[in-house]
């Protein structure tokens, strides 16, 4: 309980922003230039009806240059806290959406709560009540016991993509704390049994899971995959077990350094491209109330318009000064307090767009990020296109930064789906991508390579649907993209055709092979190493429920398929010549035996560049570490069995590593289990199939 006389107040300070606590009490700072009245409310408990001391502050001592701030004596950690902030009015002309009905969220805010939250209430104009999203002050000192931040060569990674609380929120994951940070880690002997280095957690900043469309809302759905943060410092409260307790940080630092102990690294999808305000209807949470005008691109000649460049409503003002200071200081938070090791930046064109709207390649935002020193050893992942038609896979400014490569997913879903004439760019694509990256001086890590992803459909969906189904979505299966370069193997969704079932089975292994022996950065898509469905859902934004939760009886229903991935990251993961740090050039370097690599087609030295039909690709890949087997790959995506003659081998054998069509355990085999090809000439190739070969020497028996 608080005491009935309000705690002394006094000027404060400035600097830090947002609530800071020490041993005397506590500072709170906020900034908004154009601000002319500001009061802080303190309520003792997330759900309080109402404040138990209401601070209006002076412009005269609580005022230093755009901050106000204010020092409360004796303030403990565990208070929950808003601001109400006043000012002119005039959003056509100035852009200003000052308005004190409404009380606002600190958006340095370390931790906040959703108890009383209502968007509906806060998108109306005037007084809301106490509806609002509250901040709680924390002041929690913690232990990392030694921890710090990972320090993996890009090329090293294998990325795992997963959503906080999809992966144990079904009741088959058996944990004691379902959907939270708690329940990851009771999950990561899983993680290390797979081989993955690094997991790129899905939105973790807190967001706002009623921001979905009036349809969605309708059926009771809410806002799941996490893209409409409000509080870029907070981990969201809906991973935390005591939010309300102010635990945020704490929880969240507790699976950072369980995941390192496990030697797996960190990586926070962050959404700077726009926030849950939305567009002229949404709410207003925070930035709209204190410095609309400043964070977000306003139409020029009618400044209540907001430009548009997400289709989320509203776009991040990210090359303003004040914006892009507040965005880099949010990141080296994230590392220096929190220990995450990269950032994947959805929508990161938006990054890179100036004031007016148009790209610059000398984007302030990007540059700091590139050349902070703290960030210096982060992981950088763009999403290198927004939603206003930028498309910068190859171009995105910088050079540590790397992309979600589109173009290799779009080609290889052609390729394994049987389309013709592809073989070229495929190539290309397995090699690194050097026609997007080499020209800028960039290098193969720059390439994340992936199949699928959180948006679109899973991997067994790719193989099992054409078309999307997402009605379950309440928009008429008007949502989500229309081109999924899927196929189904000839009977749209689930079938009993223990053939079509087969054959998709044999697909969905034939794209994680591609994947995990191209040259760049794999990124595997939590749930498709167990076949994982949607149902064709290729938009489950909104799907907190079984169609995007992880059912973990996937993993013995579909334990080959789990087995197979397991053993294809070990392949990878054992040779270096797959995690080049320079572009393949088939050149022989100095010193080495052979070209770095050799294209085939059924004929060795013979790729099939020039034909239009061709559906096999081939090639040998030279080891680079002492003792590496020398590697030859067959990627047959025709519907014929084809022979494949085979190259001599430099030294020893030719040993079958993997072959897509063989049934468990056949389809891929350790080191310890091969034995050299019977016929060292030639190799029948199936159907729709890949095929590894290991060279070393033939062991007698």
């Amino acid at each position: 309980m608080f005491p009935v006389v309000p705690f002394p107040v006094s000027a404060g300070s400035r600097y830090p922003p947002g609530a800071t606590c020490d041993a005397g009490g506590a500072n709170f700072s906020l900034f908004s230039r154009y601000a002319t009245d500001v009061e802080l409310l303190l309520y003792e408990r997330a759900d309080s009806p109402e404040p138990f001391q209401v601070i209006v502050l002076d412009p005269e001592v609580n005022r230093t240059f755009f901050f106000w701030h204010v020092y409360v004596e004796g303030l403990r950690p565990g208070v929950h806290y808003t601001w109400r902030v006043d000012g002119p009015d005039d959003t056509v002309a100035t852009g200003f959406r000052f308005d004190r009905g409404k009380e606002l969220l600190d958006p340095w805010a370390r931790g906040v709560t959703s108890r009383v939250w209502d968007r509906a209430r806060a998108s109306e104009p005037g007084p809301a009540g106490h509806t609002s999203l509250r901040a709680v002050l924390v002041d929690d000192p913690y232990d990392w016991e030694g921890d710090a931040p990972l320090v993996r060569p890009l090329e090293q990674t294998v990325i795992y993509e997963l959503h906080v609380g999809g992966f144990t929120r079904h009741p088959s994951a058996g944990t004691a704390h379902p959907g939270t940070f708690a329940g990851v880690i009771e999950k990561i002997p899983y993680l290390r049994s797979l081989g993955v280095t690094d997991v790129e957690l899905l939105p973790v900043m807190a967001f706002d899971e009623q921001d979905v469309p009036p349809g969605a809302a309708q059926r009771g759905l809410v806002n799941y995959w996490g893209y409409s943060p409000h509080s870029f410092y907070s981990p969201h409260p809906g991973y935390c077990v005591t939010p309300e307790e102010g635990t945020h940080r704490r929880e969240f630092r507790d699976l950072v350094k369980a995941l390192h102990r496990a030697g797996i690294g960190v990586i926070v999808d962050v959404v700077f491209n726009h926030t849950a305000e939305g567009g002229a209807d949404g709410p207003t949470i925070n930035f709209k109330g204190l410095a609309n005008e400043t964070v977000y691109h306003l139409d020029p000649t009618d400044r209540s318009r907001y430009r548009d460049y997400t289709a989320c409503g509203n776009t991040v003002n990210c090359n303003n000064p004040v914006v892009t200071r507040f965005l880099v200081e949010c990141l080296e938070y994230w590392v220096r307090e929190m220990h995450v090791d990269g950032f994947r930046f959805d929508l990161a064109s938006v990054l890179v767009r100036g004031e007016n709207g148009e790209p610059l390649w000398y984007a302030p935002m990007p540059w700091h990020i590139e050349f902070s020193h703290v960030l210096a050893h982060t992981q950088l992942i763009a999403e290198a296109w927004d939603a206003g038609g930028l498309y910068q896979v190859g171009g995105f400014p910088g050079y540590r930064w790397a992309e979600w490569n589109g173009r290799y997913r779009d080609v290889i879903r052609r390729f394994v789906g049987g389309e013709t004439g592809l073989v070229g760019e495929v190539a290309t694509r397995i090699a690194g991508s050097s026609d997007l990256y080499a020209p800028s001086g960039r290098l193969p890590m720059n390439s994340v390579n992936f199949v699928t992803a959180h948006d679109g459909f899973t991997l067994w969906d790719l193989v099992s649907y054409e078309a999307k189904h997402n009605e379950a979505n309440g928009e008429g299966n008007h949502d989500g993209v229309e081109e999924n370069l899927s196929w189904n193997g000839g009977v749209e969704g689930e079938t009993d055709d223990p053939a079509v079932n087969a054959l998709r089975r044999q697909q969905a292994k034939n794209f994680m092979a591609i994947l995990l022996l191209s040259q760049g950065v794999p990124m595997l898509l939590a749930g498709d190493e167990v076949l994982r469905t949607q149902g064709g859902n290729n938009n489950g934004y909104c799907q907190d429920n079984e169609t995007s939760w992880l059912d973990w009886g996937f993993l013995e229903r579909n334990a080959p398929m789990l087995r197979f991935v397991r053993e294809m990251v070990a392949l990878r993961r054992r040779h270096p010549s797959l995690m080049r740090r320079r572009f393949l050039s088939g050149q022989r370097r100095a010193g080495a035996r052979q070209p770095d690599i050799c294209w085939h087609g059924l004929e060795p030295f013979e790729p099939p560049w020039d034909d239009p039909e061709a559906q096999v690709l081939a090639f040998t890949l030279a080891g680079v570490a002492e003792g590496e087997e020398d590697l030859y790959v067959v990627m047959n995506l025709s519907a014929e069995l084809q022979v494949a003659v085979l190259p001599e081998p430099l030294s020893g054998a030719w040993h079958l590593a993997v072959d897509t069509a063989q049934p468990s355990p056949g389809d891929i085999t350790g080191p310890e289990s091969q034995t050299p090809l019977a016929d060292g000439g030639a190799y029948r190739v199936q159907p729709r199939s890949v095929i590894v070969l290991e060279s070393r020497p033939a062991v007698a028996p």
